[in-house]
């Protein structure tokens, strides 16, 4: 094969390399622009992010850190590295003499992970919220039969949870049970939780027992960027964030650790978390994603993202108020973020239900747990988020259509339901024919295609893959 036939065969667009995956692609395009989505750990980048992921520096190794890598040719990785980390402390309005960044991490689950390799030996004790409290898998929860994540697998770990009757943490239990378990970490962050932290008190509890604490702000980390959420820089030692939620960039992951000089209380965090990022649990950064996030936090900085992170909580909140004057039951009656959570026990559905009769009618959102379930196989409520739809530049009088259309899919839920059965499968089944199912989807489609699409024109999107 000649050279410049080689060459050809490398520089085809995706559509003539693969059209099956080409297709695929399309199709989920379309899916996105025809939805409601209202996951609350989702969110719709911006082009520029998917350029700069997509792009050639998908193709350099770079296993290390600027200035001290394990291979040559990385001068201008370097600068793309250091101008993230640059705008990652910038972005939470950070002093680079007290604190440092890691912009590594191929996700929040790995910033998890590394930052408690760097805190911790084997066996070490944690505290973090119970998933069945809103937690999340990576605080270091298990069941009675299984160790679940690798944070209770090699980890110690005591849960603490919320109050059964209000859905707001138990402090007072938390304290309780750390003067008895003395743990070396305490972890505070959630994936379901609609309200504010008091790190304050989580400090108080931490110095105790001579405890690291650590926040993890996957979910609100575009809230506290914009001073729109409680700051825990100012009493944690060490923060990790996501980069896809709220702070709508590429899928990934971030660790901050505090700076302070040698002999000093966390004057090792830094040495401490590079090694754990790499090269205890990672291999060669992506480079591409890096770019990205880079892109993203730029944008942090502007007033349009402030704006932004504003109208988030505005959303979350009208959300909660139209689903509760619709007499349903919003767990913690309210939100001071960017979630809610709908305890659909009251009326007799569960989560699971609503998952999926909502995914059948293009609205997308997650079966969850709520204070007070006795299984997690099946939750009692589902999670819903304004960070993506409000990327669609949605505003408080849309979100009062969604709780409209939200509010028609229970109803008809609960009538299929009287003839279905328990079995999720049966009522899947009895959902399919059904000309309210079919009116409402519908009517989903038709009002999310008439907002815009951040980081794609829809209109391009071949006919054939609008189904």
């Amino acid at each position: 094969m000649s050279a410049d036939s080689w060459n050809k065969c490398l520089n085809v667009t995706l559509e003539q390399e693969d059209p099956e995956v080409y297709a695929l692609v399309q199709k989920e395009k379309w899916r996105q622009f025809s939805c409601l989505e209202l996951i609350a750990s989702e969110n719709f980048t911006s082009q520029a992010v998917m350029e700069a992921n997509g792009s050639a520096l998908t193709n350099k190794y770079s296993e290390g850190l600027p200035g001290a890598r394990y291979y040559g040719g990385n001068e201008w990785i370097d600068e793309v590295e250091n101008l993230c980390r640059k705008r990652a402390l910038e972005a939470f309005n950070l002093n680079p003499e007290s604190w440092g960044v890691n912009v590594q991490p191929y996700s929040g689950s790995t910033a998890n992970f590394s930052a408690l390799t760097a805190m911790l030996a084997p066996h070490d004790r944690i505290m973090g919220l119970d998933l069945p409290s809103g937690g999340h898998l990576t605080h270091g929860y298990a069941t009675a039969k299984k160790k679940v994540s690798s944070s209770a697998i090699y980890f110690e770990s005591l849960p603490y949870q919320v109050d059964h009757k209000t859905g707001f943490i138990d402090y007072d239990k938390l304290e309780q049970n750390a003067s008895l378990f003395r743990p070396k970490l305490i972890i505070c962050g959630a994936s379901a939780y609609p309200r504010e932290w008091d790190y304050a008190r989580l400090r108080k509890i931490a110095d105790q027992h001579g405890a690291y604490l650590m926040a993890d702000i996957a979910h609100i980390s575009g809230l506290v960027a914009t001073q729109e959420a409680a700051n825990p820089f100012e009493l944690c030692d060490i923060v990790t964030t996501t980069t896809h939620k709220t702070l709508r960039g590429p899928r990934a992951g971030l660790i901050f650790f505090q700076r302070a000089p040698k002999g000093q209380k966390n004057s090792d965090l830094e040495e401490k978390v590079n090694f754990a990022v790499f090269p205890s649990n990672q291999g060669g950064p992506h480079n591409n994603t890096i770019a990205a996030v880079a892109v993203a936090l730029k944008q942090v900085a502007t007033p349009e993202f402030k704006q932004y992170a504003k109208q988030v909580k505005a959303n979350a909140s009208t959300i909660a108020k139209a689903l509760t004057e619709k007499g349903y039951k919003i767990v913690t009656e309210g939100t001071e973020n960017h979630l809610i959570l709908w305890d659909l026990r009251p009326i007799a559905l569960t989560g699971s239900k609503m998952e999926k009769i909502c995914d059948i009618v293009s609205i997308t959102l997650n079966k969850n747990a709520v204070h007070g379930d006795v299984s997690a196989l099946v939750p009692g409520g589902v999670r819903i988020g304004s960070s993506a739809l409000t990327s669609r530049s949605f505003k408080e009088a849309d979100f009062e259509k969604v709780a409209d259309f939200l509010h028609r899919a229970a109803q008809i839920a609960l009538e299929v339901q009287k003839t279905s059965g328990k079995l999720i499968k049966d009522f899947v089944i009895a959902l399919e024919g059904n000309e309210q199912v079919k009116q409402l989807k519908s009517e989903v489609e038709a009002f999310a295609r008439s907002f815009p699409m951040p980081g794609f024109d829809a209109s391009t999107v071949p006919e054939a893959f609008r189904h």
